[in-house]
């Protein structure tokens, strides 16, 4: 039994298509906060670094998909397959992005993870956590949907707000402004800006 847990310490767990969702979201979240915490690079705001840690450890638990068609609402349906596709694409890079700033300010915060409230056989779920640091305990919850792939994280919500509601109002006022292909260029400009914007710190 020692043995095991010696080796489970030193090889990070990796979930698969089995993996109940409190599980997955532990190991996933376990995974890159120990990531973080051991690159100096990553922790001084190191994009590339960053965004390659996010595309490794996080992305294949994500299903980025039904989060842009959630955050689009009715107008996904409007979106052509290959507007489907760039917006996926697009807003994946921004939401990476806009994330990788909080994670290259991890430094001795905590993770603590809530009992899982759920019946055997529910499809769609959310697993509490809250990250504990130096300021107040900030709530941090993920929504998961059961796929023929395992589970996939499809919405988070931080402090109270949930993020496909949090870009459904941006995303509507661009596509009445601008069409769909509106909401792709303002997609596009927005990841251009931030590709070329300074670390913080």
């Amino acid at each position: 039994m020692t043995l095991l847990l010696v080796s489970g310490a030193l090889f990070a767990q990796v979930p698969d298509q089995a993996t109940p969702p409190d599980a997955l979201i532990k190991m996933v979240v376990t995974d890159v906060m120990a990531s973080v915490k051991a690159d100096p690079e990553i922790q001084k705001g190191n994009i590339p670094k960053i965004v390659d840690l996010v595309e490794k450890k996080i992305v294949p638990y994500a299903d980025m998909r039904r989060t842009t068609e959630m955050a689009m609402g009715p107008n996904w349906k409007k979106a052509t397959p290959e507007q489907q596709a760039q917006l996926t694409s697009e807003f994946k890079g921004l939401l990476i992005r806009t994330y990788s700033g909080a994670l290259s300010q991890l430094r001795d915060q905590t993770v603590q993870f809530k009992a899982l409230r759920a019946a055997p056989d529910d499809k769609d779920v959310v697993v509490k956590t809250v990250v504990l640091g130096r300021g107040d305990p900030v709530p941090l919850d993920y929504r998961l949907e059961k796929t023929d792939k395992g589970w996939k994280v499809y919405d988070m919500n931080i402090m109270g707000v949930w993020l496909v509601e949090a870009y459904r109002n941006q995303f509507s006022n661009q596509i009445s402004q601008n069409g769909i292909e509106g909401l792709v260029k303002f997609l596009q400009d927005r990841n251009k800006q931030l590709a070329t914007a300074k670390p913080a710190n």
